[in-house]
């Protein structure tokens, strides 16, 4: 196992054994700074010897476990010892998720979020995508616009239709990934994933008011393929001005259609 050492300020992030387990967040942080240290896959030290190092009780050490477990930062499993696991998105996905459930007008706050994130990773895309950056951003378009050929097409019956739209609204989750990661940005490609689940209600409110608007699958897969053609083109500038576009006029589409007692229902396309 890594040799762990303790930082000379560890007695800073730790309480006692007699201080209320409410205010134990401190210990948290102490364990939590060595899962840091750990790289993915090797062991926490077992309880009793974590409880010995920090001076407090092997109850309050498995309790800060589980608050480090349910951020996504280790893994527990009966009678072993913790396990060190690649960070999860999965906190920050459910926090957007529940404002978004509780007030459906936070997609248009979303927008604002997304505005921010995507110029920068769409921006850092264009001057270091790779070959096969620019491969899994093509992929999905021809998804995209396969998509929109059946959608579009006349006498489908409403399942086929609704199949179509499912998989236009994969592919278009996957093409701003496929820019996240192009990017480069480690950090930025994990919050947009963890936006995956909230993007998804706001796909669907999305095109029902960019239809209520006269506009079609057609011109929103184009708007994708544009963002992409600057993006291979190396055009920073051109890239974030059609990024920006895309998202005021998702923007535009959600206003369309969003109150404050609507609840979108989860499918569909952006």
């Amino acid at each position: 196992m890594t040799d762990l050492t303790v930082r000379p300020d560890a007695a800073d992030f730790f309480v006692p054994v007699h201080q209320d387990p409410v205010e134990k967040s401190g210990l948290v942080g102490a364990i939590q700074t060595l899962v840091d240290e750990l790289p993915v896959g090797e062991n926490l030290p077992a309880e009793a010897d974590l409880a010995e190092r920090f001076g407090v009780s092997r109850l309050t050490v498995r309790e800060s476990l589980k608050i480090l477990a349910g951020r996504g930062l280790i893994a527990l499993s009966q009678g072993r010892r913790a396990v060190v696991t690649e960070p999860s998105s999965a906190v920050i996905s459910s926090i957007f998720s529940s404002y978004v459930r509780r007030d459906p007008s936070a997609l248009l706050d979303l927008v604002d979020v997304r505005m921010a994130l995507e110029l920068q990773s769409v921006s850092l895309a264009a001057q270091k995508a790779t070959r096969a950056g620019l491969g899994a951003m093509e992929a999905t378009l021809s998804q995209m616009r396969d998509a929109t050929e059946v959608f579009e097409s006349e006498g489908i019956d409403e399942a086929e239709k609704s199949r179509a739209r499912a998989s236009y609204q994969a592919a278009d989750v996957g093409f701003h990934e496929a820019i996240a990661l192009a990017s480069g940005n480690r950090m930025l490609a994990h919050v947009l994933e963890s936006l995956e689940d909230t993007l998804l209600r706001a796909f669907f409110a999305s095109f029902e008011g960019h239809l209520v608007r006269g506009g079609s699958a057609r011109d929103t897969y184009e708007a994708h393929r544009r963002i992409f053609e600057f993006i291979r083109a190396r055009d920073t500038k051109r890239a974030s001005a059609a990024m920006r576009e895309h998202l005021q006029q998702a923007g535009a589409d959600l206003r369309a259609v969003i109150s404050d007692t609507s609840t979108p229902p989860a499918g569909g396309m952006v």
